[in-house]
């Protein structure tokens, strides 16, 4: 950036990730000092000179969601007031992305106000992966840069026998992630129609296409509570299907999440490390694959000021 240094610092949401990104740029990870004072306030300092300096931020902020944003926004904070030329943020997980409308009246759209309050703070720009909804740039005035973990998903298995495959949505909106994953693994595709009758709670009703006899991959860009990706993986076998597998881009794994993952007939769950899973959540059928060369890439050439288009897909 016109001569300006590159300097990548995390927040405490994924430091390993954060490592694994640094490592890729060939940098080491920038020194932030946080604490928490004995009232939950945090203390955020920035150890190191960043005058002049280009600034990624990587913050994933997921649980504890609140937290990590109020953390994220002193950091930013922190690095406007010591003169940091620019300063993108990266969220491999954007939390509240699920609020993003009105679905009912008096109710906030939250995606909005917490891109609003990045934008206040000072942000110039926004890298993320997989938002839960696309139109979630819009509610930037800032460039956004939106990256897929699509590539790394599809090479797994593109090494791997994908002839009597089919790809499956767990519900009529997934269904282009799903159709996009089918064209370049070239196999067939099913939709589940479910019906959701409140929050984290999904009732399948039927499926859409052939999966009796089928090695079935459900995708996904995100498996919370575990609900619908566990009821989708029953209803698949209770209609024929050889195995089901499932693929996520986050693994947020909330509330009875592992243990509906571990009672449902699910060979093997991958997901990326957008989200760092914590020891007593990795169950055998898990498996992580690393989105950081990614990442780290489409820094570099946003700091280049070179084209990352290419890598949205």
């Amino acid at each position: 950036m016109n001569g300006s240094m590159l300097k990548i610092f995390s927040g405490s949401s994924n430091i390993p990730l954060a490592e694994k990104i640094a490592e890729y740029a060939g940098l080491e990870l920038g020194k932030i000092d946080l604490k928490k004072f004995s009232d939950g306030e945090l203390s955020v300092k920035i150890t190191e000179n960043v005058r002049g300096s280009d600034i990624f931020l990587i913050q994933s902020t997921s649980f504890p969601a609140n937290d990590h944003i109020i953390e994220l926004l002193l950091i930013m904070d922190a690095f406007r007031r010591a003169s940091a030329r620019r300063i993108t943020i990266v969220t491999p997980y954007f939390g509240y992305a699920r609020q993003d409308r009105k679905v009912e009246p008096r109710v906030p759209i939250s995606a909005k106000v917490v891109a609003k309050i990045l934008e206040t703070i000072g942000t110039n720009r926004l890298l993320a992966m997989d938002l839960h909804a696309d139109q979630i740039q819009g509610f930037f005035d800032i460039p956004v840069d939106h990256l897929f973990a699509a590539p790394v998903l599809i090479d797994y298995f593109k090494g791997q026998n994908t002839e009597n495959t089919v790809i499956v949505s767990p519900d009529s909106g997934g269904a282009e992630r799903a159709r996009f994953f089918a064209k370049h693994l070239n196999c067939g595709l099913a939709i589940i129609d479910k019906r959701r009758e409140k929050a984290n709670e999904a009732e399948v009703m039927n499926i859409i296409g052939n999966v009796s006899g089928k090695n079935c991959i459900m995708v996904d860009d995100m498996i919370d509570t575990a609900g619908t990706i566990a009821k989708g993986a029953r209803a698949l076998m209770d209609f024929g299907a050889a195995e089901v597998r499932a693929v996520s881009t986050h693994g947020v794994l909330s509330g009875p999440a592992c243990e509906r993952l571990e009672e449902a007939p699910i060979k093997e769950i991958i997901f990326t490390d957008t989200i760092n899973i914590p020891e007593n959540k990795r169950l055998k059928k898990i498996n992580v694959l690393s989105v950081a060369p990614l990442i780290g890439e489409a820094i570099l050439r946003i700091h280049d000021e070179r084209s990352v288009s290419n890598l949205f897909v």
